[in-house]
């Protein structure tokens, strides 16, 4: 069994900063790649960053610059640093990782809401 919890998610006002975290519990032996995804109300879920066991980061072109994804492979969490945050980044923020045996988990989500 695998496990993921989300943590750090909430309100904030435009031009403020949250960050996510992403523990990964169970039998696992090593997480291959860490990812963030988003959706918002009537849309798909998207890709907001993703890093692989190299350290290697790739982002969504609406959060370049704004958010940072990190990794602490000796914890197997994940982070998401969200700063100039903007209310089109209102959305529930899932972590997801592929395992190094190939399988995927998601997590349950967490809910971020920018006011404006």
């Amino acid at each position: 069994q695998v496990q993921l919890v989300e943590s750090g998610g909430g309100l904030v006002q435009a031009g403020g900063s949250l960050r996510l975290s992403c523990a990964a519990s169970g039998s696992i032996f090593r997480i291959n790649v860490m990812d963030w995804y988003r959706q918002a109300p009537g849309k798909q879920r998207e890709l907001v960053a993703r890093i692989i066991s190299g350290g290697s980061t790739v982002y969504a072109d609406s959060v370049k610059g704004r958010f940072t994804i990190s990794r602490d492979n000796a914890k197997n969490t994940a982070y998401l640093q969200m700063n100039s945050l903007k209310p089109e980044d209102t959305a529930v923020y899932y972590c997801h990782i592929v395992a190094g045996s190939g399988y995927s988990y998601w997590g349950q989500g967490t809910q971020v809401t920018v006011s404006s």
